[in-house]
Order: C-alpha cells, then structure tokens, then sequence
C-alpha cells in the first residue's frame, strides 16, 4: 500500500472532516440495487466502508450477513455510534488486501476511486478471490478524470474493463441513469458477476 494512502492518512481525513465523497445517506443506484434484492441472507462486504450508510441501509432492510471494512477506525465508530444494534464484531479495522472469508455480495462505493491507481489490479483480483462462485460485485465507479491530484482517482470504462475481464463476466457496465446530481453523467454502474 502507498504509504500516502495508509490508515493514518484516511483515520485524519475523517478527523479534520476532509470528506467529500461522504453523501450522509445512501446514494440512488445502490439504494435500487438493493431494493430488488430478495434473499436476506447474503453475505455481504463492504470494503472502504466510510460511515456504511449502504451498510444502515441493508441492516434496516433485514440483512444481517453484512461486513464493513475500513482501514480508518473513525468511520466505523461513527457508523457504531449511528447503528449501535449493529453487530460489533461484523465491523472491521483492515486492509482490504488482508481480509479472508466468502461473500456472495461486494458492495463497491468510493472505495476503488481511494485507491492508489497501481493497485486496482490487484484490486479485481482480490475482488475475485473474497467472493463465492457467480457471487457479485456490485457499485459505482467514476467515470470521469479529475482536475485535482487524487484521491478521489479517476478513470473510465476501458480502462476498468482491462482489470475486471479476467475474473469477471459483465452483466451490467453501463452510465448510471440515477446518480444522485453532483455525479450525473459522471459514474459507471457496474454489477460483475465471478466466473
């Protein structure tokens, strides 16, 4: 991991409030996305979790199979202190490229665009090993290029298509129609499926 981008760098981010990727709420395409979900028990990760209002969400709706994971142990006290029936030991202080287990569901939101772009590589293949097989990645990705340095990093559809091709079969990829108005026009909606 670059050293710019370790915990110390996300855990001060969130504590001098330098967070503009935080919506406070769940952002459309995922809020549909899971709308039409109908098996309450996936298991379901959520790495680069934030404050895990995707995560809120879900456990609202009845899901309870769900794992948040940040390298910054300040989001994930905030989303405790926001959802204290929330099993504790379902929140993780971690690497994303450190975690193990299964999971039918990888919810992606920011999380990939925080990454250093050298990494997303090894992210699609992380992506692939953590889930179970036909299990999904699901999200947003941004679509656009930035004008400040990152993060958040840019990027666009060919160039994300290069990472997920080899582990992953495309079932939708596409310009998200309901992105909140601040990301119109500018996200990927995005639902890969392992091979």
């Amino acid at each position: 991991m670059t050293q710019e981008f370790n915990a110390t760098y996300w855990q001060n981010r969130y504590k001098v409030a330098q967070t503009g990727w935080d919506t406070a709420r769940i952002t459309t395409p995922l809020k549909e996305y899971f709308d039409q979900l109908t098996d309450k028990n996936l298991r379901i990760l959520i790495p680069g979790c934030g404050n895990g209002w995707e995560a809120e969400y879900l456990f609202r709706a009845g899901f309870r199979n769900i794992i948040l994971a940040d390298f910054a142990g300040a989001p994930l006290q905030n989303f405790a202190a926001r959802v204290p029936d929330f099993p504790k030991e379902q929140l993780l202080q971690q690497d994303f490229f450190e975690l193990q287990g299964q999971y039918d569901l990888i919810v992606e939101q920011t999380f990939f665009c925080a990454l250093a772009p050298a990494l997303r590589p090894a992210y699609a293949k992380k992506c692939a090993d953590l889930l179970m097989p036909r299990g999904k990645l699901v999200g947003v990705l941004f679509d656009t290029q930035f004008e400040q340095p990152g993060p958040p990093f840019g990027g666009d559809r060919e160039e994300y298509r290069s990472y997920f091709a080899t582990y992953f079969k495309f079932l939708h990829f596409e310009r998200a129609y309901n992105s909140i108005p601040p990301r119109q026009g500018k996200e990927l909606f995005i639902c890969l499926q392992k091979l």
